[in-house]
């Protein structure tokens, strides 16, 4: 029998992805918390596999609009992939399971505070990418690509969040004037890898709520495609600040918690 709440919630979440292009597992985890009453690590585990599946497509249509540099992703993965298997590592070690939960949640509410913030301010970080050129040169930019993908990589294994919009926005800080078509391309591809790999790390941890997983997925799809139509009939200024909202409420009741 499947769960129409679940399929709901799944589309609820997809229409705000399709409408702002985040919000995926940073609106998605709280809801699987406070809704479904799902543990913390299992509701990141779970939501970890639904962004990393949602995204699939996305990856694969800008792999074929060839709007993918693939130089940028594979610096990222080269710090986020060892990240994220390191942080998994960790989360097995018995010195962890005594305060996992405090852990997760604090990490959680730090990488939802994070999302609010990049998503308030989307329209400026071009602006101080184009300013920080002077101090991150091309000689610079690899290492820096590396230790941000690391960054990223400890960040969505802890909170399953920040492959999107946090992701978007240090490539838009380290790259400035890459294409944002490239820019959005390049996030989606690196995000799929890193959420599925931090994915496995938790499913072996028995993280992971298969059934609920699918249902969240049943509802997503269609939700994606009707957020995208109605972009053209909402300003983008009232989603994200709607979004925001969503994002900071949801972080302080989680920081709570901690």
């Amino acid at each position: 029998m499947l769960d129409w709440t679940a399929i709901a919630a799944g589309a609820g979440v997809g229409t705000i992805v399709g409408l702002t292009g985040v919000g995926g597992g940073s609106l998605m985890t709280p809801l699987l918390i406070s809704v479904f009453h799902l543990d913390k690590a299992v509701a990141i585990g779970t939501d970890l596999w639904f962004a990393g599946l949602t995204k699939v497509s996305g990856s694969v249509a800008h792999h074929r609009e060839d709007h993918v540099d693939y130089h940028i992703v594979k610096k990222l993965l080269y710090g986020s992939i060892p990240a994220s298997i390191l942080t998994m590592v960790f989360m097995h070690m018995e010195g962890l399971k005594k305060s996992g939960e405090s852990t997760l949640a604090f990490a959680l509410g730090i990488a939802l505070l994070l999302t609010a913030v990049t998503v308030a301010f989307r329209p400026v970080w071009h602006k101080v990418g184009i300013w920080l050129e002077t101090w991150i040169t091309r000689e610079r930019r690899p290492a820096l690509t590396v230790l941000c993908g690391a960054i990223l990589g400890v960040l969505v294994s802890l909170s399953s969040i920040g492959a999107g919009a946090l992701g978007a926005t240090m490539i838009l800080l380290l790259y400035p004037r890459l294409d944002m078509k490239r820019l959005v391309g390049s996030d989606i591809a690196h995000a799929v890898p890193l959420t599925i790999v931090a994915g496995i790390g938790h499913a072996s941890l028995g993280n992971v709520e298969w059934l609920l997983l699918i249902e969240l997925l049943l509802g997503s799809i269609p939700g994606i495609w009707v957020g995208a139509k109605l972009t053209k009939h909402l300003p983008e200024t009232i989603t994200r600040f709607a979004l925001c909202v969503c994002l900071v409420l949801a972080a302080k009741k989680v920081l709570m918690t901690a």
